[in-house]
């Protein structure tokens, strides 16, 4: 099988699971419930890197406007 993409997603392996329940062999089956597991692992630490990364957006857009303010109270007192 060829595959569109470098790396096989989630649906692909589980499609093979299914063929592989199909036709009775189970010889892979574990290898293939590992890769799953390790897509769905993936993913998930994606999911948070990405809500970890707007936090910090967030955070970096209030320390600017902290440091704006500061600085023209700065110049104020000068």
């Amino acid at each position: 099988m060829i595959h569109c993409y470098p790396n096989r997603t989630v649906c692909e392996v589980l499609d093979e699971l299914r063929k592989c329940n199909e036709t009775r062999n189970y010889a892979y089956m574990l290898s293939l419930v590992e890769e799953v597991q390790s897509l769905a692992n993936k993913m998930e630490a994606s999911l948070s890197d990405k809500g970890d990364v707007k936090s910090w957006t967030e955070e970096r857009a209030k320390l600017k406007k902290e440091i704006r303010e500061l600085e023209e109270k700065k110049k104020a007192l000068q």
